[in-house]
């Protein structure tokens, strides 16, 4: 069954929140689904960088929150990063791995910390390319083509960025800099730049690369 009404999920046993990288728009909308779903379900979140607890603290029930990280593209990604909140019970955390498994997804555990495992490794990565970009180091054609046929990555880390969405690129990085409060998180200004212009990758047709033709160009 599919919805796109709230009171359709009453009666989930689970339900995986994804909506935008915003913590005030997750907790407000975890605050909702509180009330509306029944004491039993399991509220999970799809945030890659957004503090589990404080999430849970939107509810009367933290102890059944849960972080539940899907890798995207989610169909042919096999990993779930599951993140437990200070006051997540065991029982929670058990069932939801569990339901990970019947999904074909394989788990990987992480703290509740700023952007958890991946996020927290890939995304400084990738800040690092718009920085090598923006001093003049690399074009974005030379950086993506170093990165796949140097360190053999399927995908170069601005066109990577342009997948994933550079508002949520930025958005992570934010939660990084603000979280960890050291200054090898600072969003790169050119990366700033690009989200001001509306210019945020796949999704709008701009971003490091222009998507409007054929074939992708790169914008710089």
């Amino acid at each position: 069954m599919t919805t796109t009404t709230l009171d359709a999920l009453a009666d989930a046993d689970y339900i995986v929140e994804a909506i935008v990288e915003q913590a005030e728009a997750k907790r407000a909308l975890f605050a909702r689904l509180d009330a509306l779903a029944g004491p039993a379900t399991r509220l999970t979140s799809n945030t890659s960088s957004i503090s589990i607890t404080s999430l849970g603290a939107a509810t009367t029930r933290p102890d059944k929150v849960l972080g539940m990280h899907f890798m995207n593209p989610v169909p042919v990604m096999e990993l779930v990063e599951l993140v437990r909140g200070i006051a997540t019970d065991d029982a929670t955390f058990e069932t939801v791995r569990e339901l990970a498994g019947k999904l074909g997804k394989t788990t990987a555990v992480a703290e509740d910390f700023p952007a958890f495992i991946v996020n927290r490794i890939l995304l400084p990565m990738i800040n690092e390319a718009i920085y090598t970009l923006y001093e003049g180091v690399g074009s974005v054609d030379a950086i993506d083509t170093a990165m796949k046929l140097g360190a053999h990555h399927p995908m170069g880390p601005l066109q990577l960025a342009d997948f994933i969405g550079l508002d949520t690129c930025l958005a992570i990085m934010q939660v990084l800099h603000d979280g960890l409060a050291d200054s090898k998180y600072r969003p790169c200004p050119l990366l700033v730049k690009y989200v001001e212009a509306g210019w945020l990758g796949r999704k709008t047709g701009r971003g490091f690369y222009d998507y409007r033709g054929e074939t992708p160009i790169p914008t710089r």
